[in-house]
């Protein structure tokens, strides 16, 4: 089990952004982000968007640093994936 994070690389709103992901249930990316105080709004379908300054902090507290082909990966490999064609699809 673990809570997966890109380097914060999406650049949106004046700053740059990292993804939280869980490649086992989105129960336990749930628990995570509300043990971090992260919001509820950040979540979006399959992963969490995390501003910059809060990198380091969210590794600190046990996401594991990966890189972006390597979250997507994961999360693919979890099934908890939502796809573009998915999302349209909402």
């Amino acid at each position: 089990m673990a809570v997966l994070i890109d380097h914060p690389s999406w650049p949106a709103h004046g700053t740059v952004w990292s993804h939280l992901v869980s490649n086992v249930s989105l129960d336990e990316l749930h628990a995570f982000t509300a043990a971090q105080n992260v919001p509820p709004r950040a979540f979006d379908l399959d992963h969490y968007d995390v501003p910059a300054a809060s990198y380091e902090a969210l590794v600190a507290a046990g996401a594991q640093p990966v890189t972006y082909r390597e979250l997507v990966t994961q999360l693919r490999a979890s099934g908890l994936r939502v796809t573009m064609r998915e999302r349209r699809g909402l």
